[in-house]
Formats: structure tokens, C-alpha cells, sequence
């Protein structure tokens, strides 16, 4: 099972990427958890993560994030992909990153 928190500003398009990207998973048999977090619960979820992806809203952070993250992978959803909320392509990257492809 892969964990893969996505970090935004307000959460709200996150939330339903966050949904769309289940329902991907789900129709593709992918086993991953995929859950919205705000940048100060990072910490609380490094244990278990193992990819970060965070909105292009907050692609400023990414320094920040890798810093934190050291060794997990951090990507910035693509902005198009993102605005037409593709959470089977996002997540297809996701896993392609991590090699669960």
C-alpha cells in the first residue's frame, strides 16, 4: 500500500482531486491511500508517505517540502492536469515516480 499525500493551500480543489484520484486507483486495482494535508501537518505524515505532491497553487513550498521530505519524492502537479482535475493522470505520474507502475 502507498501512501500519497497532497498538499495544497485552502483544500478544497484538493479535496477533490484527492477523490478523483481514489476513484482512479480504485478502477485501476492501484493499492494507495491518497489524502489531503495543510504544509504544517507534513511532519505528522512523513512516517508513512511515499510520494509528495503539491498543488501548482503552492509550488513555492517545494524547497521547503523536499527539505523536510528528504528522501521521499516531492512533484508539482501539473497546472493543466490539475485545472481539469485528471486524477487518473496525476496519479499514473505519482506511481510512475515511485516506480509502482
Amino acid at each position: 500500500m502507498k501512501t500519497i499525500p497532497l498538499m495544497c493551500s485552502a483544500g478544497m480543489s484538493t479535496s477533490i482531486m484527492v477523490k478523483n484520484m481514489t476513484e482512479a486507483a480504485a478502477n485501476t486495482g492501484a493499492e494507495v491511500v491518497i489524502k489531503a494535508i495543510p504544509e504544517q501537518a507534513l511532519n505528522d505524515h512523513l512516517a508513512e508517505t511515499d510520494i509528495i505532491l503539491l498543488g501548482p497553487q503552492v509550488r513555492f513550498l517545494q524547497g521547503k517540502v523536499q527539505a523536510a521530505a528528504k528522501n521521499i519524492p516531492v512533484s508539482v502537479i501539473d497546472t493543466m492536469d490539475y485545472g481539469m482535475m485528471n486524477g487518473e493522470k496525476i496519479l499514473r505520474q505519482a506511481l510512475d515516480i515511485i516506480g509502482e507502475s
